[in-house]
């Protein structure tokens, strides 16, 4: 009996898939790189998620799905099948694709820029081999305090919950709006937390009074914060450090700063260092890295630990 050519389509479809999947596995491997489907229940965890609300039904860019709430173990990061057991369900869905089957709507979650599947994995993973653009959606949006984009790697979430932590706290996000602290330096939003404290300090002895904590946030990110990153672009700093943000600029710049006060340049200011941060951008960059290398093994020693902290 032969095999209808839909059906014989949708059977060469999916070891494609598979063996695109075993390939970038292999990929990941090597390259270290994690090449799993994000869960939602860490980010939720991490995040510390609000709602969800019920947005109603609309065309979601496949492009944007980049997690699951319970089966991202099944597939990989662009929803390629990783397990064998799920194959007739691909392969149906497949066949439904061919044959022009109208297929009920996915249903995700939205966080930020970012979705993850509740239910219709095959129906998103058959979509995405297909080069299908948008596929219908059921979406819940789950409330997030810090942006998260379509872009999130696993290996974000702990900068990202400490980001969140930063903004509980200081509630910089509501005492400056346009904030935009955003770091990729893990334990650097503590270092600003102690920065903060500082200035606070200082603060009181200056006005002889209690500097309340509202207060202190507000006076740093005017006085100190935005006047340094004010002097990132006026020499184009960023340029030199693409992989980087003004905030992580301004951690290193404060951090050469004392190291410039140290060596015997006690009249060092912020704009000094700046300027000599980007005249020496690669020699400062090295010391920069190899200290954020050092701090990472005291962190995490031994094994790599996928947990998120919760």
């Amino acid at each position: 009996m032969t095999m209808p050519d839909e059906m014989f389509r949708a059977d060469a479809d999916y070891h494609r898939a598979r063996r695109r999947a075993l390939f970038r596995d292999i990929l990941a491997r090597l390259s270290g790189r994690k090449n799993r489907l994000l869960s939602f229940e860490e980010v939720k965890r991490s995040l510390n998620l609000g709602g969800p609300i019920y947005r109603g039904t609309r065309p979601v860019p496949v492009s944007k799905i980049i997690g699951s709430v319970d089966r991202y173990r099944d597939f990989d990061r662009e929803f390629l099948p990783k397990q064998n057991i799920t194959a007739d369900r691909w392969k149906s869905i497949a066949h439904a694709f061919y044959k022009d089957v109208d297929l009920p709507p996915v249903k995700l979650y939205k966080v930020g820029d970012a979705y993850f599947v509740l239910d219709g994995h095959h129906r998103v993973s058959v979509a995405r081999e297909q080069g299908v653009e948008f596929v219908d959606a059921e979406v819940q949006e789950a409330y997030s305090r810090v942006p998260v984009g379509a872009d999130l790697q696993a290996e974000d979430l702990k900068v990202l919950h400490e980001y969140r932590e930063f903004l509980e706290r200081t509630r910089l996000d509501e005492i400056r709006p346009d904030q935009r602290v955003r770091l990729t330096i893990a334990g650097g939003y503590r270092q600003l937390l102690e920065h903060i404290a500082t200035h606070r300090y200082f603060m009181g002895l200056d006005l002889q009074r209690d500097v309340s904590e509202e207060e202190a946030v507000a006076h740093w990110y005017d006085t100190v914060y935005v006047p340094i990153v004010q002097a990132i672009r006026d020499y184009d700093v960023l340029r030199d450090f693409p992989d980087r943000t003004e905030a992580d600029l301004y951690l290193w710049i404060v951090d050469h700063l004392y190291y410039l006060q140290s060596a015997q340049h006690e009249e060092a200011d912020a704009e000094d260092a700046v300027e000599d941060f980007a005249n020496h951008p690669k020699k400062i960059r090295l010391r920069q890295e190899a200290r954020i290398a050092s701090q990472t093994q005291e962190e995490q020693p031994g094994a790599e630990d996928d947990s998120v902290p919760s």
